[in-house]
C-alpha cells in the first residue's frame, strides 16, 4: 500500500495494492495492523454505501461533539471527494484537500475525525463506501455550505443536484464555534 500525505496532516491518500489477472483484480482495502501503522486509528463502527448519479453533491457534513473519522473509497464510478479542516485553532483550518476516487485508480482518503467531508459524482453513477470511527448521530449532524467562497473549494461541476438540507447549510465562518470541533481534542 502506497501512502500519500497531503498538504494537511492526518488526511492520507492510500493506493491499496491491487493485483489483476485475466480474471479481473484484488485488493485489501482494509487491514488493521497495516493502516494503524501509518496512522489510522479505529476502531471503525459503522459502514456504509451510498449509490448516486452524474452531478449528486454530497456533503460538506460533519458530526460535533459526536465526530466521526472517515476511510472512503468509491467501489463504482467515480467522484471528487473534499475533506475540509472546520477544527477550531487547527493551523490548516479552513483548508481543504480534493481527490479524483474511482473504481479504476482504487484510491481510499481517510478522513480523521473534526473535518467537514462531501464528493461529487462526475461518472454517469457512482456507488461510494466510508467505514466510520463513530456511529451516525442526528442529533450532532451538521455542515457547511458546498459552494462557502470563502473556503473556494473548486468543484468539478457549478450547479450539482443538492439535497434540501446540503442546500440551507451555513458558510463557515457563520457557524458558532461551540457548534464546531476544537483542534486540541483531536491531539
Amino acid at each position: 500500500m502506497k501512502v500519500i500525505e497531503t498538504k494537511i496532516p492526518g488526511v492520507l491518500i492510500l493506493e491499496p495494492d491491487v493485483f489483476s489477472d485475466q480474471r479481473g483484480f484484488f485488493l485489501e482495502i482494509w487491514h488493521r495492523t497495516r493502516y494503524e501503522s501509518v496512522g489510522i486509528k479505529g476502531p471503525f463502527v459503522q459502514d456504509n454505501v451510498s449509490f448516486s448519479q452524474r452531478g449528486i453533491l454530497r456533503g460538506l457534513h460533519y458530526q460535533y461533539p459526536q465526530s466521526q473519522g472517515k476511510l472512503v473509497q468509491v467501489l463504482s464510478g467515480r467522484v471528487v471527494d473534499i475533506a475540509v479542516d472546520i477544527r477550531v485553532g487547527s493551523p490548516t483550518f479552513g483548508q481543504w484537500v480534493g481527490e479524483e476516487l474511482s473504481d479504476v485508480n482504487h484510491r481510499q482518503i481517510y478522513i480523521p475525525p473534526g473535518f467537514a467531508h462531501g464528493y461529487c459524482v462526475t461518472s454517469e453513477t457512482a456507488m461510494f463506501s466510508y467505514k466510520c470511527t463513530d456511529f451516525y448521530s442526528r442529533a450532532t449532524e451538521h455542515g457547511v455550505i458546498w459552494n462557502d467562497h470563502e473556503l473556494n473549494i473548486d468543484w468539478p461541476i457549478k450547479n450539482p443536484i443538492l439535497s434540501s438540507k446540503d442546500s440551507g447549510y451555513p458558510m463557515l465562518k457563520n457557524i458558532s464555534q461551540d457548534k464546531l470541533p476544537n483542534f486540541g481534542d483531536f491531539k
